[in-house]
């Protein structure tokens, strides 16, 4: 039943393959940490939740920027039409540009949400479903939210990358069925599903064991240890990639002629994980001896 139940999860989710990225990928962190924001504010206003995450990643470099850090500023909103509440002064457009300064992030989700429901410019926007991330993505380049001409197809790929339209099915954090246990709907609701290669993975969090994964995802933990290349005396981690479906041969298609540049304390088997790339292959890709040991700088192919 829950093998069953992993399926459908899985296959409702499909989206187009691009290369993963690392476990300490601060777009991941970010969408750990802001999903059920977005979730809610999709609940209260019907924008997509994958639309939300997409322009919090991009307008905030995933929390990283200035205006997220300092002024709690996910998306770049300015200090105009009307606005009187603080500010700061940021270059963008110009360098004396003023964007809206917030006491907390969830007030930054709020007037995002507010932003768009409340103005003409966008009232287009809310005819189409929540599940139409694409046409959501592409009307608010049209309706002029940003000055980049790659706006759209920016958060369209953020969104398949890290597959965030799983959430655009989201109630409450989560995912909308009557047929699996509150123990399976919390379990999905703290492990987001990613697409790294066409293969699909979860994040570990602290507690996470082969066989409490294997018992939520109907993938046993003879299985998971074989698909993560870990013996059967490893402990799963916080932080450890755990693939849910084998690894593919070598890396996606877009990556052919982008090298892994090994970075420090990275091994052969990070970059395996990272990329959704069986460690034996990569080996092979680089005709590399399995003694190899990866230093800083090198490069690494992926396909």
């Amino acid at each position: 039943m829950k093998q069953h139940y992993f399926l459908i999860l899985i296959f409702s989710s499909i989206v187009s393959a691009v290369f993963g990225q690392a476990k300490k990928d601060i777009r991941w962190t970010y969408v750990e940490n802001y999903k059920d924001m977005a979730v809610e504010q999709m609940r209260r206003y019907h924008i997509p939740a994958s639309i939300t995450l997409a322009q919090g990643i991009c307008e905030s470099g995933a929390g990283t920027s200035r205006l997220a850090r300092e002024g709690h500023n996910h998306f770049g909103i300015k200090a105009n039409n009307g606005w009187t509440g603080p500010y700061m002064i940021v270059a963008d457009d110009r360098p004396d540009d003023r964007f809206r300064v917030y006491r907390t992030d969830d007030e930054s989700y709020e007037d995002h949400s507010r932003f768009l429901r409340n103005s003409p410019r966008y009232s287009s926007l809310f005819a189409l479903k929540e599940t139409d991330y694409k046409g959501w993505a592409h009307g608010l380049k049209r309706c002029g939210y940003a000055t980049n001409p790659n706006y759209a197809p920016m958060l369209i790929g953020i969104i398949e990358r890290y597959n965030l339209s799983q959430f655009d099915s989201y109630s409450s954090g989560r995912y909308h069925s009557k047929t699996k246990s509150e123990a399976e709907s919390a379990f999905f609701a703290e492990h987001i599903v990613y697409k790294v290669n066409r293969c699909y993975l979860i994040i570990a969090n602290s507690g996470d064991t082969w066989e409490s994964v294997a018992r939520e995802t109907g993938v046993s933990a003879r299985k998971l240890r074989k698909y993560n290349e870990r013996d059967k005396r490893s402990q799963l981690q916080s932080g450890d990639i755990v693939y849910l479906t084998k690894k593919r041969s070598k890396g996606d298609k877009s990556l052919k002629l982008t090298p892994h540049r090994v970075q420090p304390g990275e091994s052969m088997y990070d970059i395996a994980q990272r990329y959704g790339i069986r460690l034996k292959n990569l080996y092979k890709l680089n005709a590399l001896t399995p003694d190899y040991v990866a230093q800083v700088g090198d490069l690494i192919w992926l396909r």
